[in-house]
């Protein structure tokens, strides 16, 4: 099976005036297949969010190389890996353009990864397909294609945040905790979208959450970081034999041990 992404001795290390060198990855490898859904656990400072920024081209490595489709993308900028890696972060607000109609967002997706130039927008061509697009969160989005997504609820605002990152089929799909700002009804609202799409789509991703049922109940395959390292790489066999006690079971003894 294609290999989407290829992360070989991947470390990032920071050092602040007065303070001894921290290290937020240590020598990370990690290899992603095409089709793979992996949950990604870790409690505060085990380096989930550097992980993921160090993939999407947000922060520098210290050390390693970071490929998509077979492509060393290691010294690539932020913008370039764009083309290939879509993300959806915890915050509504970051993947929307608040002034913006939802449709006027969905056509900025549209043209993700191209050059920009000065054709008309054409939104009319497009208002039905994305009214069809929309329709599959559930929430009603699609009746506010002309509503700018500053009014928007927070589900529906996080929704379209993950329709537009989709858009495209992009080749590695990033979601940093996107349900974690929502309640409880809206957060499995957008999860139970979040599969549909990624099973209709047969899209890669990988999910930072930490809501541990999610960890269990989504995906092919669980990881979990402590320190800056993968400690545990499950496969959807062992995943399926884990309860959410096992989970806490797990955590404790990793505070244990580092405490």
């Amino acid at each position: 099976m294609t290999t989407i992404l290829e992360m070989e001795q991947v470390s990032k290390r920071v050092s602040t005036q007065g303070e001894t060198e921290r290290v937020l990855l240590n020598a990370i490898h990690l290899s992603v297949k095409k089709g793979d859904f992996v949950t990604v656990l870790g409690g505060n400072g085990a380096g989930k969010s550097t992980l993921f920024n160090s993939i999407a081209g947000s922060t520098s490595l210290s050390q390693g190389r970071v490929s998509i489709n077979g492509q060393n993308i290691t010294k690539w900028e932020e913008e370039k890996r764009a083309k290939y890696v879509s993300r959806v972060f915890q915050d509504p607000k970051m993947g929307t353009a608040p002034r913006m109609t939802v449709g006027e967002n969905l056509l900025l997706a549209l043209k993700r990864g191209e050059k920009r130039t000065l054709l008309p927008r054409s939104m009319k061509t497009h208002k039905p397909s994305f009214a069809e697009l929309c329709k599959q969160a559930g929430n009603g989005l699609e009746n506010h294609l002309d509503t700018p997504t500053e009014f928007l609820s927070g589900g529906q605002r996080q929704s379209l945040s993950l329709l537009m990152a989709t858009l495209k089929d992009p080749s590695l799909l990033l979601l940093d905790e996107h349900t974690a700002a929502l309640d409880p009804q809206t957060s499995k609202r957008l999860m139970q979208l979040t599969d549909e799409v990624i099973r209709e789509r047969e899209l890669t991703c990988l999910m930072i959450t930490h809501r541990m049922e999610d960890a269990l109940d989504y995906g092919n395959r669980l990881i979990v970081l402590e320190e800056g390292s993968i400690k545990y790489d499950l496969n959807e066999s062992d995943k399926s034999k884990l309860s959410v006690e096992d989970l806490l079971h797990l955590f404790e003894r990793e505070e244990t041990v580092y405490a």
